[in-house]
């Protein structure tokens, strides 16, 4: 079993029982620019231990997972421009035995958060079937770990920039419950609604930790998504956010960007049509999956002890 290093509240916590959110690093290092990105994910954990819960950034660093930063290390994974590997499952092996230092993603996260004992996860937007994939076969990990790993993840639903309605088909093909959280409109990250039905609603974080106790005593696998609608305050309209989003597609099919540099590249171009608006946004959906997951992982630590 690999070695995991922990900070001391995170250890302490899980000894305790206590709830512990997950976070991811992607988002830190290649979802944001700097020094935005981190003052973001200190507002997160803030935010996350304001709701009584402790935040759990994960991410590799020396080869050595980490549950856990302190603020160097988010300092680190912020402005290390081009020494900060984007991690996924398959990078994972990579990077722990090169010593590297790396930044997890959804699906990476999640693994890592399973193996220190942490079953509640929010992050910015759910990967999933990229437009084209039926010529490309591009469709992210995070599905599959989906499919695998028993963590709830909380997103803002899946990346806008995705083909949203193929993505809701793999997660049903894989089994994976994709719950609405107060919304019967699946939301795509900017904007609240999709037009795409979401498979499962729910109205509270009691009922999303019930049914995660009840999925663990029905001996079923893999995780669940969480779908929480941007707050309508933040959102980006519909019209705006899609003639923007063609134009980035366009530029990056232009410049032959492929593979996991695709969504780095699309959410950075779409920062720079905007005018900085869609970072605004961004950071305002992961703070309030923040909440959402806090609030989660508190009621589910109270089922637990039982």
């Amino acid at each position: 079993m690999i070695d995991l290093m922990m900070t001391d509240e995170v250890r302490t916590a899980l000894d305790e029982g206590a709830p512990v959110l997950a976070l991811e690093s992607t988002i830190i290092s290649h979802g944001m620019p700097y020094p935005q990105n981190v003052s973001m994910a200190r507002e997160v954990e803030a935010i996350v231990r304001d709701h009584g819960v402790v935040p759990a950034t994960i991410a590799v660093l020396d080869g050595v997972p980490r549950i856990g930063l302190d603020d160097d290390g988010l300092e680190l994974l912020g402005s290390g421009e081009g020494s900060i590997r984007k991690v996924s499952i398959r990078d994972l092996p990579y990077v722990i035995a090169r010593c590297e230092h790396g930044a997890t993603t959804v699906a990476a996260t999640m693994r890592l958060a399973s193996l220190a004992g942490i079953r509640v996860f929010t992050t910015g937007g759910l990967g999933g079937v990229h437009r084209g994939a039926s010529a490309t076969f591009d469709i992210s990990a995070d599905l599959t770990e989906l499919s695998l790993t028993a963590v709830t993840v909380i997103s803002a639903g899946v990346k806008s920039i995705l083909d949203i309605g193929l993505t809701l088909e793999m997660l049903e093909t894989l089994g994976v419950p994709v719950l609405g959280y107060r919304t019967d409109d699946f939301p795509a990250f900017y904007t609240r609604t999709s037009g795409y039905a979401v498979p499962l609603r729910v109205e509270s974080a009691s009922e999303i930790a019930a049914l995660m106790k009840a999925k663990d005593d029905l001996g079923i696998n893999g995780g669940i998504s969480v779908a929480n609608p941007i707050p309508e305050s933040d959102e980006i309209g519909h019209e705006r956010i899609d003639a923007i989003i063609d134009q980035a597609l366009g530029d990056l099919d232009r410049l032959g960007i492929t593979g996991k540099d695709t969504t780095p590249y699309l959410l950075g171009r779409i920062v720079e049509i905007t005018g900085g608006d869609s970072l605004v946004a961004n950071i305002a959906l992961v703070k309030n999956n923040a909440v959402l997951g806090a609030a989660i992982a508190t009621e589910f630590a109270g089922l637990s002890a039982r």
